[in-house]
């Protein structure tokens, strides 16, 4: 998963306000006690750090792939 990707998918199922402040503010067990913003500073992969908030932030599992995508059908 690349960087834009996991910001596209935070936005999708958070929101783009709420979203920021998960990935700046929800400290995660899954990373260690840190944020999502802190983790991928470090260098920890992006798709680590997605499933990480999506299991902390109780996210169902059926929206943890795929996700961040573009449809290439689409134009964007």
């Amino acid at each position: 998963m690349r960087l834009s990707e996991f910001q596209r998918a935070v936005a999708d199922e958070f929101g783009d306000v709420y979203g920021a402040s998960v990935v700046r503010d929800v400290v995660l067990d899954g990373l260690n006690d840190r944020t999502a913003k802190q983790a991928l500073d470090d260098g920890v992969d992006a798709r680590q750090v997605w499933e990480a908030l999506c299991s902390g932030m109780d996210v169902p599992k059926e929206r943890w792939y795929g996700v961040g995508r573009l449809d290439p059908r689409s134009k964007h």
